[in-house]
């Protein structure tokens, strides 16, 4: 082979694996959810297809500086956690459902053991189609009366994402009998059975 057609070959072969890159890059998508304790949505997040990256932390509150444990709360942030989708795998649609059924709705006081606005639940939408398709998948839920209380979760814009310290994130995977403890004690999952009977925890892994 010539160094010419070797050389076009390798050109050639850079720019399809950049063109892929591209288009994989493409596909990542962001949601932002509010679900009660962010050790547990990260958790239950990380066991749905298509989910590339979890991140524990604060949104939706007074301050836009320097939001950390100990005054979030305060500032009447919410514990959320921002997840990164390959939507060529999972659509924001998809992920909705499965938000809904990981978490008690209907509560509106906070989530479970943990009590409070910054434990309650919430969808901060990025954009217009994100906010259409969260108001659509709440009407549903609506019309068709799956849930025998009403909604209490917020829709709302997105604000600023502050991430949450490093002993937060992966809790499960760091600290995994404490964790198990703690749901297990805070009785996240007998509710969420008891909310959705058999759509409970629809679309995550165990």
């Amino acid at each position: 082979m010539s160094h010419f057609f070797a050389s076009a070959l390798m050109a050639a072969s850079l720019i399809a694996a950049s063109a892929n890159a591209s288009s994989a890059n493409d596909n990542l998508k962001t949601a932002i959810f509010a679900g009660g304790c962010f050790w547990c949505v990260e958790k239950d997040f990380d066991h749905v297809k298509g989910v590339v990256e979890t991140i524990s932390g604060y949104s939706g509150g007074n301050t836009n500086e320097n939001v950390t444990y100990k005054n979030h709360s305060a500032d009447k942030h919410r514990e959320v956690v921002k997840i990164t989708y390959d939507s060529s795998k999972v659509s924001y649609d998809q992920l909705l459902d499965i938000f809904w059924r990981s978490v008690d709705p209907t509560d509106g006081g906070g989530q479970f053991c943990d009590r409070g606005h910054s434990y309650t639940t919430a969808i901060y939408t990025l954009n217009d189609e994100q906010a259409k398709l969260a108001a659509a998948s709440k009407a549903k839920l609506e019309a068709d009366k799956i849930l025998s209380d009403p909604i209490q979760t917020e829709i709302a814009p997105a604000m600023p994402f502050f991430a949450a310290e490093d002993y937060h994130q992966d809790y499960y995977k760091k600290n995994p009998i404490r964790y198990k403890y703690y749901r297990y004690a805070c009785a996240r999952d007998e509710r969420i059975e008891r909310v959705w009977g058999e759509q409970a925890h629809k679309g995550i892994m165990k």
